[in-house]
């Protein structure tokens, strides 16, 4: 009995390493899936580029964003840019659907009431160079105009919208249904809405929760 059991051991020890493998291959292959479904349907890995989110996020700043989520007024997103193909930029929602939005004396007037941007309070002890169009204005200086001054009045809106569309928007003052009003942190140099007019809602990647690079900018939103 005892040289047979000596026999077998081999055989055992040899199927238990299989298994061993098989076992890891496929929770290789299992985590594997795991990370690849969550970041096509739940979470957006991406790389902030240019400035126009300073100080807020800098480039290179790698981000994760929620996809589907709530969106507020204030959550910072990364969408799909309406004006270059495969491009993705990172905004601030300011205006939901249906809101008012006004800019006036370098402030923010949501619905008629003032808007507290206390996200813009690093940007504004930042000053723009001397060979910039704002020199010496903070980054967070934003020039007035309301949705009215920008349907009536700006080239790329009238490029980008009909002339009922824009009549609409320009008799309302408000953000269209199924859309956001976006802009930068970086108030001075963003293209964001003021420009790129607004964004519907099904060019929304996600909402940014957490910057995971550089390291010693860590930071959960």
């Amino acid at each position: 009995m005892a040289e047979n059991n000596g026999r077998r051991r081999p055989q055992k020890e040899e199927e238990s390493g299989w298994k061993f493998w098989l076992q890891t291959i496929a929770m290789t292959l299992a985590i594997y899936a795991v990370f690849f479904l969550g970041f096509k349907f739940i979470l957006s890995n991406d790389r902030v580029s240019g400035p126009s989110m300073q100080p807020t996020f800098e480039n290179g700043d790698k981000v994760i964003a929620a996809r589907h989520s709530k969106l507020s007024r204030g959550d910072v997103i990364v969408l799909k840019a309406p004006d270059e193909a495969g491009s993705f930029y990172i905004k601030r929602i300011i205006g939901l659907p249906g809101d008012t939005v006004v800019s006036k004396n370098n402030k923010m007037y949501i619905n008629g009431k003032l808007y507290k941007e206390d996200f813009l309070k690093a940007g504004s002890k930042l000053k723009e160079p001397d060979t910039s169009l704002y020199a010496g204005k903070p980054y967070s200086y934003t020039y007035n105009f309301t949705l009215s001054s920008l349907a009536k009045n700006s080239p790329e809106y009238k490029e980008r919208y009909s002339n009922s569309y824009l009549k609409k928007v320009e008799k309302t003052n408000k953000v269209p249904a199924g859309t956001y009003f976006v802009m930068g942190d970086h108030r001075t140099v963003s293209k964001d809405s003021r420009i790129i007019g607004f964004i519907d809602k099904k060019s929304v990647v996600g909402e940014v929760k957490w910057r995971y690079w550089p390291f010693t900018r860590w930071a959960i939103f």
